[in-house]
């Protein structure tokens, strides 16, 4: 069973990341429940398929652009964090935010995002 500090770099990396739709799909299917709920400021979603389609859209909407931490993942009990950035691979972030989730039974059930002004 993955780490919750595991968990929040593969919420990032592997599903957020990651442009393989087949790819971020089974990863998706690993890290959270199926239930999962994510809450960000634009549109909260939920479950497996609603959370691959934010992902593909924040993905589409930005061609060359890298999610990178920001630092390593922490937690606490059944809560996982971290920070990351958002830019072109290589250079200065656009966009800065914060990822906390709920974790239960090894997986991510709530994620929400909080974008740094």
């Amino acid at each position: 069973m993955a780490t919750n500090e595991e968990l929040m770099r593969a919420n990032l990396l592997e599903v957020f990341n990651e442009r393989d739709a087949g790819r971020r799909r089974a990863a998706i299917a690993r890290i959270y429940a199926p239930d999962v709920q994510f809450n960000e400021p634009d549109e909260p979603v939920v479950g497996h398929a609603a959370l691959d389609a934010k992902a593909q859209g924040i993905l589409d909407g930005a061609p060359g652009f890298v999610f990178t931490p920001d630092g390593p993942a922490q937690a606490n009990q059944d809560l996982g964090y971290l920070a990351w950035n958002l830019g072109p691979e290589g250079q200065a972030p656009v966009v800065r935010g914060r990822d906390i989730a709920l974790i239960a039974d090894g997986r991510i059930v709530k994620v929400y995002t909080l974008l740094q002004p």
